[in-house]
Formats: C-alpha cells, sequence, structure tokens
C-alpha cells in the first residue's frame, strides 16, 4: 500500500460504481486493523504517527467510497472528467422544469403526509437516477455523461434535505 495510491487501489477494488457495501466495510476493518496505532505502539512515536496517517487515509477512502454520489464525483476525477459543480451547474431543461415542480409541490405541501408523499416520488426518481450512473460509469462508459448526472444528483440530495427539514418543522408544530 503506498498512501498515494487511489481509494479502489488502496481497498483492493476494482474501479467501479457498483461496490457491494459489505465487501467494503470488511476491507475497511481489516485495514484499520493492519494500520491502528496502537499496534505501532512499541516501535515509538515516529511509527504511531505514520500508523494515524494511514488510519486517517483509510477512513477518508471509505467515507468517499461507501457513498454512492461521492464514489461516483470521485471516478469521473479518477477518469479525468471533474464534476466541477461549483462552476459547472449547466442542467438540462426537462430536469430544471422537474425541479421547479417539485419545488413547488414542497411549497403547496399542506401537511407531512403530501411531504412524504412527494420525497417518495424523488426517492424513485433519485434510485432511477443512480442506476442510470452505474450505467454510464460501468458498462457505457460515459464519464461526461456521468459526471453530468452526478450533478443533477447532488441537486436532488440538496432537494431531499430540504424535505427532510420541512418534516422536521412539520413535526415540531405538532
Amino acid at each position: 500500500m503506498k498512501l498515494g495510491d487511489d481509494d479502489f487501489t488502496l481497498f483492493g477494488l476494482a474501479p467501479t460504481q457498483a461496490l457491494n457495501r459489505a465487501d467494503l466495510d470488511a476491507r475497511r476493518r481489516e485495514l484499520q486493523a493492519e494500520v491502528h496505532p496502537d499496534r505501532f505502539a512499541a516501535e515509538g512515536a515516529a511509527a504511531q504517527r505514520v500508523a494515524m496517517q494511514w488510519a486517517v487515509r483509510v477512513n477518508e477512502a471509505w467515507q468517499r467510497l461507501k457513498d454512492p454520489l461521492s464514489r461516483a464525483a470521485y471516478l469521473c476525477q479518477l477518469r479525468g472528467v471533474p464534476v466541477d459543480a461549483e462552476r459547472n451547474t449547466a442542467m438540462p431543461a426537462a430536469f430544471l422544469m422537474q425541479q421547479m415542480q417539485w419545488r413547488e409541490a414542497l411549497d403547496e405541501a399542506a401537511d407531512a403526509a403530501a411531504v412524504e408523499a412527494l420525497d417518495a416520488e424523488i426517492a424513485q426518481d433519485e434510485g432511477r437516477m443512480l442506476t442510470e450512473l452505474t450505467t454510464l460509469l460501468d458498462e457505457t462508459p460515459d464519464t461526461a455523461a456521468a459526471a453530468a448526472m452526478v450533478r443533477s444528483l447532488m441537486f436532488v440530495a440538496r432537494f431531499r434535505h430540504d424535505i427532510e427539514r420541512r418534516l422536521e418543522a412539520l413535526d415540531a408544530t405538532r
């Protein structure tokens, strides 16, 4: 292992969007056991500092790989097509129209049941988009289209967070 290895190499996994979460978690536990600073206590402070760097590196890689959206963004970056969501905000017109409809539906939702129904609809669309993203990254591969899909999914994730906050606000008024 090298600190500079990409996350997939570090974990001994193929660089694909479709990952088995149980395998990823098991590999994390194995790696953390190998690099835990306590294992290097007899070797002195310098060895423990290096072990701590490794433990942090393993945890950062695991955090990135466990989340499908961050994993996809990372794959795009590795393949030379960064998502660049801060500067590239272009979205297809149909997607923007869908977002406006969802925003209006959230604004008009009178109770928790209506908000939950909207969230279920969006979750279904999000699942479809994630499946399409996996196809774009693992089967097609079309990294540019995948990067655009990641940007769309980032918007969906932020909107679902807004729904969550709305549900919390509705719960607080009960």
